[in-house]
């Protein structure tokens, strides 16, 4: 039995091997791996051929719930940035809070940090306010070469960020654990290191001279107001507090009608007349690629699941040392999400989750600690997806690993924290609510 499900597994991996070598995109080598194995498998009948289909179908609906989130939450900060309240926030924020540099630095970290931690995206927090705050970062005397650092770690911490953390709700619909409790966990470790990311990368390297001539490249609408900006955040997060506060007579509506509700509130606010037809349309060729890569992960899951290699996988964690896999884990989980984006969390974080949760450590807090570690991998080839982004939306033509290397003391901070939640989560379940 394992004999064959190690041939499985090799089938499965080299699978991915060749298609990336063969120049397949991320989502279509796990989609190749994935049928690659369930027909290995079939020849064990591990699962039998004629329910292959059937798995496959059922895995491409095992994250459902995370792709309408994911795409209601975009389409939400999409109309936002389309009514012109993205770039209305970041020059508010310069022009009122210049004199005070940290203060205004704070600020555009927080305007980063929303569009991801509402959509569980970084990069969709570097397509809708990346080019602006760039431009920002700069008239603020941040050096050139630090900006697409600061975008890169902050988009990275979006991500992590709550209410909606991908890597977590893949855990937690991995090892059937509430995707509840995560808002302190999470939130807090988010703020502090996102302030000494722009406490170490954001010092100044020239005046703050040009800074007009910056700000006159943000266009602003005439109309928009801080009424029209926040009246639609009000309402989603209203929504949320309301049925935790009033449990028994407010109903659970779920965060993709929420963001919905939310976005018609926007719509209805917008200085210009926003097309809901025509931004849906927009949202979804945006997602399109990560939305492709929940469907084929699933898939993936379901087969690794019928195949015996996810028991495999969750097998080889378990003789591993304690001591050995804590020193492992910066470079595992970077390295799987650079190579596997969100399968990473499937594949690696679902059995990891089950082994330390069953020696005494606090699952909700470990997956916090894993979620603060995977978005570093965003900015590891061959994916990096944020790593590449940052730096086309802050037009930085320098090496890339030149780049990558400005982000070394956030990247040890970053992962000193993860770690140490996931060493001490028991320690630290006090942070847990709900």
């Amino acid at each position: 039995m394992i004999n064959q499900t190690i041939i499985i597994t090799v089938i499965i991996v080299l699978s991915y091997i060749l298609a990336k070598w063969k120049g397949l995109s991320v989502e279509l080598s796990l989609l190749f791996s994935a049928i690659a194995g369930a027909l290995t498998g079939s020849v064990f009948k591990t699962p039998p051929f004629l329910e292959i289909p059937r798995h496959l179908v059922e895995g491409s609906f095992t994250y459902l719930d995370v792709i309408l989130v994911f795409f209601t939450a975009t389409l939400f900060i999409t109309i936002i940035q389309e009514a012109g309240g993205v770039n209305f926030a970041v020059r508010s924020a310069v022009v009122h809070f210049s004199r005070f540099r940290f203060l205004a630095l704070f600020l555009l970290m927080i305007i980063i940090l929303i569009p991801g931690a509402l959509t569980g995206a970084g990069s969709v927090s570097l397509l809708v306010v990346g080019a602006p705050v760039a431009l920002a970062l700069k008239g603020l005397g941040v050096a050139e070469k630090k900006i697409p650092a600061i975008l890169f770690i902050l988009a990275g911490l979006a991500a992590a960020a709550p209410p909606v953390n991908i890597w977590a709700m893949v855990l937690c619909a991995g090892t059937a654990i509430p995707y509840v409790g995560f808002e302190l966990p999470l939130g807090i470790p988010v703020l502090i290191l996102g302030i000494l990311t722009i406490l170490v990368l954001g010092r100044r390297q020239s005046g703050t001279e040009n800074l007009q001539a910056f700000l006159e490249k943000i266009d602003c609408h005439p109309n928009m107001n801080w009424f029209r900006l926040l009246t639609p955040f009000v309402v989603f997060f209203g929504l949320v507090l309301a049925y935790r506060l009033f449990p028994f007579s407010f109903p659970i509506l779920g965060l993709p009608l929420e963001f919905l509700i939310a976005s018609l509130i926007a719509i209805a606010l917008s200085p210009v007349r926003i097309n809901l037809i025509r931004v849906a349309s927009t949202t979804i060729n945006k997602l399109l690629p990560l939305l492709a890569i929940m469907v084929i992960v699933g898939m993936l899951q379901q087969i690794m699941a019928a195949s015996g290699v996810k028991g495999l996988i969750s097998y080889s964690v378990l003789i591993i040392p304690l001591g050995l896999l804590f020193s492992l884990l910066p470079i595992i989980i970077p390295v799987s999400e650079g190579i596997l984006t969100y399968g990473g969390a499937a594949i690696i974080g679902i059995p990891l989750v089950w082994y330390l949760n069953s020696l005494g450590y606090h699952a909700t807090l470990v997956i916090s600690g894993l979620s603060l570690l995977w978005p570093l991998g965003d900015g590891l080839p061959p994916t990096a997806l944020i790593g590449r982004l940052s730096l086309m939306v802050s037009g930085y033509e320098g090496d890339y690993w030149r780049f990558l290397r400005q982000t070394w003391i956030p990247w040890l901070i970053v992962t000193t924290v993860g770690l140490l939640m996931i060493i001490f989560s028991s320690k630290l379940s006090f942070l847990v609510i709900g």
